[in-house]
């Protein structure tokens, strides 16, 4: 089967699926229904990626798509578009904002592109929404909180609302340390949530200049922890013991130990 007769036939499978006569569960789903799973398809991509498990990938990113198509029927179904609207859509930006390679822009390396690109969504936004004057307008609130701080910090970047030199952004880390501690001795729970938040979104404007994701950063830690707590687990099994058997010292034994083994 070609590539575009295998997209077609998915395009007729969920026309299928969505007829009087087909699915009872599919066609009681909604854009609103449908979101949580939208998701955890993305999530369980990521998982595969971060696996390098290619099989899986592969079968994520055709979950990926299915949602794509469904939310895309029951848009053309209520009459708003379909999914070659979709494709045209993105088509058209694609092409527009990549005026170095479709166009006679030129640019020196991959900052310029990205500089390029900043610039061209904030007139593509202008155009349609004269309303907007910010250039945070855009950002999705509802992505994780580490990369909405990222992209956040990047768009005030774009327009010099930034720190110059590395020196300065450790400077604010340790003054939100300091800011955290004077909290916690007040004992002022709002407090030192806020503080605790502050001294986060200085730590995700930190990575920028280390050129670090904060994400990945993040979950490689939370893997590197699951697989040396595990090893704990294993161990006091080895031993006979289960882990409120064990005191601290003990447990943190075996976890240097281990750290010892993966350096």
């Amino acid at each position: 089967m070609s590539e575009n007769n295998a997209f077609e036939r998915l395009l007729e499978i969920m026309k299928r699926l969505l007829d009087p006569d087909g699915c009872p569960w599919d066609r009681e789903q909604t854009h609103e229904s449908l979101k949580p799973y939208f998701l955890e398809e993305v999530y369980e991509f990521f998982e595969a990626l971060e696996k390098k498990d290619f099989e899986n990938m592969k079968e994520e990113l055709g979950d990926i798509l299915l949602q794509i198509v469904f939310h895309a029927e029951l848009s053309e179904r209520a009459g708003s578009f379909n999914i070659h609207d979709v494709l045209e859509g993105v088509c058209r930006k694609l092409v527009h904002r990549h005026p170095h390679v479709f166009g006679e822009i030129k640019v020196k390396d991959s900052s310029e592109v990205l500089s390029n690109w900043e610039e061209i969504k904030k007139k593509e936004k202008s155009l349609k929404d004269r309303k907007k004057k910010s250039v945070l307008d855009g950002v999705p609130k509802t992505m994780p909180s580490l990369a909405l701080s990222t992209r956040i910090q990047e768009r005030a970047a774009n327009v010099g609302f930034d720190w110059s030199r590395i020196e300065d952004v450790w400077g604010k880390v340790h003054e939100e340390i300091n800011e955290l501690l004077e909290a916690q001795k007040l004992e002022d729970p709002e407090k030192i949530e806020e503080e605790f938040g502050d001294l986060l979104f200085s730590l995700v404007n930190l990575s920028r200049f280390l050129k670090v994701n904060p994400e990945h950063a993040l979950r490689k830690t939370v893997f590197k922890f699951d697989h040396r707590f595990r090893i704990i687990e294993k161990k006091a099994e080895e031993m006979g013991k289960s882990l409120s058997d064990m005191d601290l010292m003990e447990m943190d034994d075996i976890w240097n130990e281990t750290k010892k083994k993966d350096i």
